[in-house]
């Protein structure tokens, strides 16, 4: 595993910085809508088996108990009968990661291992005081060390919002340097800037800087928890962040939007915005993903309707092709 190692802190990038919302709306409606209407269905069937293998598939639950995390593991690794699977597929189809609190890696790690999938689907563990970062320090980083001692090899750390809304961006720093520290090269980190209690989005933009400069992985929307979660101006407002991350410093960040990605067309909206924006280098598990309990039904609802739609056009063309050649 790769470790992002972090740059010393540096002012710059953060001074002078204006975000047009109105601006970033409109390049989101340009960057998305045209392009998803023009979609065809063997076009769809790709994005959703996609944004399958983009998912954590998560479970982050007051009530989680072993059989909660079982069942989940299950899922993501057989989402549905590979029976069913049509077209031109390669590879096997299963989540990227699933998603859970430090007390129950263990769990996750011995399912997987289970179904013989520990090494093919990543292990994620929300940490740090999820979700509102708002513990000592000493606490949040003993909780990295456990969870990766449990078994998990990402950590989804949550940073303390109050230090960005009072623009406390070195402290920021310091303490996500640490939490890169207690990853290493163990485990990557993604770290969650909690948009929704960022106050503008000019913070989430240094917000987002600040935490690649600090060695993160991934720059992730948000915990699922607060009011507002993953929305696609926000996310391009990450996307610039990131783009210009790259250009000063040649290192490529992922993204991972979280809370609020529950249908096909919601992911393919945001797949398309990378795809136009950051390339299709980026949409490969290393580079991007979703943060979702609920996308996975969908995922299966659409799939089989798709799937039933391609067979139908295959079997017409094949019609065709046959009725052309007896004549």
């Amino acid at each position: 595993m790769v470790e992002n190692k972090q740059i010393p802190f540096d002012p710059v990038p953060l001074e002078n910085v204006y975000v047009n919302l109105r601006s970033v709306e409109q390049s989101v409606d340009l960057l998305t809508s045209s392009l998803i209407k023009r979609q065809t269905p063997a076009q769809m069937l790709h994005w959703t088996l996609k944004a399958l293998r983009l998912t954590d598939l998560t479970t982050l639950s007051g009530d989680d108990t072993r059989a909660n995390v079982e069942r989940l593991c299950f899922r993501a690794a057989h989402p549905f009968p590979e029976r069913h699977l049509v077209g031109a597929i390669e590879g096997s189809i299963h989540t990227a990661a699933v998603c859970v609190y430090p007390n129950r890696v263990r769990d996750a790690y011995e399912s997987l291992k289970a179904l013989g999938r520990e090494s093919e689907i990543g292990i994620a563990a929300v940490a740090t005081g999820f979700p509102s970062g708002s513990y000592p320090l000493k606490t949040r980083l003993a909780e990295i060390e456990y969870a990766i001692e449990q078994g998990a090899s990402e950590i989804d750390v949550v940073v303390d919002r109050s230090l960005v809304l009072t623009n406390k961006w070195e402290q920021l720093y310091d303490e996500i340097v640490q939490m890169r520290h207690a990853c290493g090269d163990r485990a990557h980190l993604k770290t969650i800037l909690g948009i929704g209690e960022c106050g503008t989005m000019v913070n989430v933009y240094k917000a987002s800087m600040v935490a690649m400069m600090a060695g993160s992985d991934f720059i992730k929307t948000s915990t699922g928890k607060e009011a507002v979660n993953a929305t696609l101006p926000v996310g391009l407002v990450m996307i610039r962040a990131i783009q210009e991350f790259h250009r000063l410093t040649g290192k490529k960040i992922g993204l991972k939007p979280a809370g609020g990605v529950r249908t096909v067309n919601d992911a393919v909206a945001w797949m398309i915005m990378i795809q136009e924006t950051l390339g299709d280098e980026w949409l490969q598990p290393e580079l991007f993903r979703f943060g979702a309990s609920g996308l996975l039904d969908d995922v299966e609802k659409q799939y089989y309707k798709l799937a039933a739609e391609y067979i139908r056009i295959a079997h017409e063309k094949a019609a065709a092709a046959e009725t052309a050649s007896m004549k």
